[in-house]
């Protein structure tokens, strides 16, 4: 019941049908709501804040589904507290809702991460271990991809090659949709959208371990990163004004441009930062080792673990990295708890 309830509320508040005051108007002591959030390490950050919250502070919590927008517009209006792993800056959503204080990133929890385009290192330099020949060896950049359409052939449409974007409703999605018109390719690729994160991955791995051309975007922290040999295709230096053609998708002559560079933090609402000084303390110093966390990434992926699951293994065997973040007393009763 619990779970069905959380869904009904998701719904509701994604229609903007119930507010959180309406929400928390029967339950006094009502749970921080985290966003429930559709790629790996973001379901898996936000289990880990949920156990460290739950176990170490005593707040209840729960989740609440929805896309990456409509969530960054629930977070404004505090349907939403907290967004665990947040690409600020992304989205037109979020830069308004900071600018007027609606919301705020804290801290710097994963450094080095990366995003762009990709494509399996034998399309370029081939595989003789696996008998692949290299089908694009001169492709470096994503202009070159103009040249390279027959290579990445689309099953439905053989005439265009296929591009694997973001699924819709991420902020990813706009931004890739937009470059591949600023990089004259709209015409060339297809604009392939998967359901979801999970189905995102499905067709990369299952093209690499047929040795098939994929060209695809991606990010890190994520399992898939450590498990193939990839490369992401050069772009121009990032331009702040070129951005913002590439986020709005109403634009239509965007101008290319590498994207943003990333930063990730913790998204709270401005209720939140202000009802809770002790939480705010604790998310600015969240810490994330990029390659432990990959490897977490990885172990959750291959056992197919539930983030819950994966999240009490990874504050069970990692307690040197998270220990850091709290006081000693708070840290203690999470370690008891685990």
């Amino acid at each position: 019941m619990k779970r069905l309830h959380a869904l009904l509320t998701g719904l509701l508040l994604a229609l903007g049908l119930v507010s959180t005051d309406a929400v928390a108007a029967g339950e006094p002591n009502a749970p921080i709501q985290f966003g429930a959030i559709g790629w790996e390490s973001g379901a898996l950050t936000t289990e880990i804040l949920r156990l460290i919250v739950e176990k170490g502070y005593g707040y209840p919590t729960d989740t609440l589904p929805g896309s990456t927008v409509s969530m960054e517009v629930a977070l404004a209006r505090n349907d939403l507290q907290v967004i665990a792993e947040e690409w600020a800056g992304r989205s037109p959503a979020w830069v308004e809702a900071e600018k007027k204080g609606e919301v705020f990133a804290l801290g710097d929890t994963v450094k080095n991460a990366v995003e762009g385009w990709y494509v399996p290192a034998y399309v370029i330099k081939g595989d003789p271990a696996r008998s692949i020949e290299a089908t694009a060896p001169d492709l470096k950049t994503v202009a070159d991809l103009q040249r390279y359409a027959h290579v990445f052939k689309d099953p439905e449409a053989p005439k265009q090659g296929r591009f694997l974007n973001s699924p819709s409703g991420w902020t990813s999605e706009i931004v890739n949709s937009q470059k591949l018109k600023a990089y004259k390719l709209d015409d060339l690729y297809v604009n392939f959208r998967t359901g979801s994160g999970a189905a995102l991955d499905a067709e990369i791995n299952s093209a690499i371990r047929r040795g098939r051309p994929v060209l695809f975007y991606y990010w890190s922290p994520t399992p898939l990163m450590g498990r193939y040999d990839l490369v992401r295709l050069e772009e121009p230096p990032f331009d702040p004004k070129a951005w913002a053609t590439l986020t709005d998708p109403s634009n239509l002559h965007p101008q290319g441009s590498a994207s943003l560079p990333t930063k990730l933090s913790i998204g709270v609402s401005k209720a939140f930062k202000n009802q809770y000084p002790d939480l705010v303390a604790l998310f600015e110093q969240v810490d994330l080792p990029i390659d432990i966390l990959n490897q977490a990434l990885a172990k959750m992926s291959e056992k197919r673990q539930d983030p819950r699951k994966a999240a009490e293994a990874f504050l069970s065997q990692h307690p040197e990295i998270w220990r850091a973040w709290m006081p000693s007393p708070v840290a203690d009763k999470v370690a008891a708890a685990l």
